[in-house]
């Protein structure tokens, strides 16, 4: 099946848009396994200023329309595009947000699921966790100019979440029992396993040559972890708040999460404690799990549900 690219949005996201497969094919290839629908989410965007020393949080702008799972985002790195997955029809699919037209366009359009996009350091492709039809989960790529999608890692599997480090290094959560958290060599394939029981959420940590994780030592024990890259060790940087995985960093080192329609922030290992920076229950929006921020930290994508009134 061959891929055709799609330039709507060119310029604004600064991407060709990628169009899987055609409908017609689509139809003819084997359906992946069926797994359960997850719940229904809304991604809102989020303008940041920074007075006085202190956080500022404008209101939050829902960019998703369609009725039903809109999840990960993944902001470009010139912070005016977003990727994400969308589940429609009972199929996960790639969409593209334009921040600046508020037009939105589909990435992807396959007879498999993909998930997880993330542009890859080449820029010239994206990453994405791919459901294949027997249910196998591989890291696969696309194109940005249009073709076949290939595999990344053939033997490496199931993947569940995946960081790029650099252009052939990735981190990666291993589904599993337990689930692991490994660092792969591409070109090889070489595996080296960092801790059992990570959280989903694997970030760079801003300025350092390191990356970030969720350490989850117990049921009540949950730590957000770094892993230094030149001497191979992690050390705890906080406990996370009680039972959340989800985190993003801002690029002057504040760490940020979130409970329920609250949004908290922390400087680690300063000795403080996580602070109440925002409360988006006015706007209507609560049970925010995902947290993105741009390269710049002038705005981040949450993702929540908006409740109707």
């Amino acid at each position: 099946m061959m891929t055709k690219p799609k330039s709507v949005l060119r310029a604004a996201l600064g991407i060709s848009v990628i169009l899987g497969t055609c409908l017609a094919a689509r139809s003819q290839a084997p359906s992946p396994t069926p797994t359960p629908t997850p719940a229904s989410s809304d991604i809102f965007i989020v303008d940041v200023k920074t007075k006085d020393g202190e956080l500022k949080f404008g209101q939050p702008l829902k960019i998703t329309n369609f009725a039903g799972y809109n999840n990960q985002p993944f902001f470009l790195p010139d912070g005016r595009g977003i990727l994400y997955t969308s589940i429609r029809d009972k199929q996960a699919d790639i969409y593209g947000y334009d921040i600046r037209s508020t037009k939105t366009i589909q990435v992807t359009n396959t007879p498999e699921s993909e998930y997880s996009p993330t542009l890859m350091p080449d820029g010239k492709n994206i990453s994405v966790v791919r459901v294949e039809a027997d249910g196998t989960q591989r890291l696969w790529k696309f194109p940005l100019a249009g073709g076949q999608p290939s595999l990344i890692l053939e033997n490496i599997k199931p993947v569940g979440y995946h960081l790029w480090i650099d252009d052939h290094t990735l981190a990666l959560f291993i589904l599993g029992k337990p689930n692991t958290l490994q660092i792969v060599d591409v070109a090889t394939g070489k595996a080296e396993k960092v801790v059992d029981n990570p959280g989903r959420i694997l970030r760079r940590v801003p300025h350092e040559n390191k990356f970030s994780f969720v350490h989850k030592i117990s049921d009540r024990e949950w730590e957000i972890k770094a892993f230094d890259l030149r001497v191979r060790t992690s050390a705890s940087l906080i406990a996370t708040l009680p039972g959340i995985e989800d985190y993003a960093w801002l690029p002057g080192g504040k760490l940020l999460m979130a409970k329920d329609s609250k949004l908290f922030a922390v400087v680690p290992l300063t000795g403080k404690k996580w602070e109440e920076v925002a409360d988006f229950s006015q706007a209507g929006v609560k049970r925010i799990t995902r947290i993105a921020a741009n390269g710049s930290g002038s705005r981040i994508a949450i993702v929540g549900v908006l409740e109707r009134k």
